[in-house]
């Protein structure tokens, strides 16, 4: 019979597409399975520290790197990661660790090797339509990989035990059972335009979009504009919606951006499958930017397959010719005055929202502590 208490550890951070997700399962799981014991492992970051203490959940820093791009660069990444390396074994040890959850990024790599090296089963979450360098190299061992896109199955070796849940949503968003049949009434509210900008703030969205939506013209000028420039951004883009006669609500995060979201009738947003995972469950159409260093381009594979079902209109950077910001204000101009072509765009954004996939995330995890607790009676 079982004598310890099990413990999961959620690995990896680094960004809001890949933390948020985490947090959510933790959440589930927490208060699904109360006797488990919850923690995160991540690199250090004052954003990913910040959100995993507020939660109520203890945080370990462990050193990691991301693939070099320099030669320079190359003996901090071999230092780096396997001083991360021997910290999380001496982490999964320390705390009986029973199940390993990478959330993906590079700072996920170390801990989930050490579980894989120590015997510990781990399970991967994969938010985008291509997967992650980190997916990629952990795939062949996990005992599951919770995938967000269908279309991201094929791009693993064959064998790899791929479950297609969504992507898991903070409750803010509606948990499992949810319903997206209907949008927010829009009774006795002006219509309202969102601009997503990223964890670390899109440079392209924050400069580009106040000049597109000035260029708009009339067709805008009623709108309300809410824009989160992502951390370091806010001042200066403020100053430029001031500086073009624009009226704003411009901060780095918003903490009710589930509620904003589903009383807003469009978004300009990079093309992040966990932000993407959240424009479906409200129900929200939008102008997706898919950010062009995006390793494996995975932002477009992402927009392409919202694009597909009508659900987005998809704006490739590096596709335009001349100022992007004439071309994202004609996609403005032919978004914002169709209403009935919104209508439509929402109505096949739902289609692609999982409300259960937190759930059954959780769900999975619960299912594999409870097959490692009869291997070990």
């Amino acid at each position: 019979m079982k004598t310890y208490a099990d413990h999961v550890i959620f690995a990896g951070g680094g960004t809001a597409g890949h933390l948020f997700p985490g947090l959510a399962v933790a959440d589930e799981l927490r208060a699904s399975c109360p006797q488990v014991s919850v923690s995160f492992a991540g690199s250090g970051k004052a954003f990913e520290i910040e959100r995993v203490r507020a939660s109520g959940y203890e945080y370990t820093a462990i050193a990691a790197r991301p693939f070099p791009r320099k030669a320079i660069e190359a003996l901090r990444f071999v230092t780096d990661n396997f001083s991360g390396y021997y910290a999380a074994r001496r982490l999964l040890r320390a705390k009986n660790v029973s199940l390993v959850v990478g959330l993906g990024g590079y700072s996920s790599v170390p801990p989930v090797r050490a579980a894989a090296r120590l015997g510990i089963p781990y399970i991967l979450l994969e938010q985008n339509a291509v997967p992650g360098r980190a997916t990629r190299w952990l795939a062949p061992g996990a005992a599951m990989i919770c995938s967000a896109f269908e279309e991201m199955r094929p791009r693993l070796r064959a064998g790899s035990r791929v479950r297609v849940t969504g992507n898991p949503l903070r409750r803010q968003f509606g948990g499992a059972g949810a319903s997206s049949d209907e949008p927010a009434p829009r009774i006795g509210r002006p219509r309202r335009l969102v601009v997503l900008g990223g964890t670390s703030g899109s440079q392209t969205l924050n400069r580009q979009v106040p000049m597109a939506l000035y260029k708009a013209g009339p067709v805008i000028h009623d709108w309300q504009i809410v824009h989160q420039t992502g951390e370091h951004n806010a001042a200066a883009t403020g100053l430029l919606y001031r500086k073009l006669g624009l009226r704003a609500t411009v901060a780095p995060f918003f903490d009710n951006l589930p509620e904003v979201l589903r009383t807003s009738d469009l978004a300009i947003s990079r093309s992040g499958g966990t932000t993407l995972a959240e424009l479906a469950t409200s129900r929200l159409p939008a102008i997706l930017l898919p950010y062009p260093q995006a390793s494996d381009n995975h932002q477009r594979a992402n927009a392409d397959a919202f694009t597909a079902v009508g659900a987005a209109k998809t704006l490739d950077e590096r596709e335009t010719t001349g100022r992007l910001d004439n071309h994202l204000a004609a996609a403005i101009v032919e978004l914002a005055g169709d209403p009935g072509r919104r209508g439509r765009m929402s109505a096949a954004i739902a289609t692609l929202a999982r409300p259960d996939a937190t759930h059954d995330v959780a769900r999975s995890i619960a299912t594999l502590l409870e097959f490692r607790e009869l291997a070990t009676v």
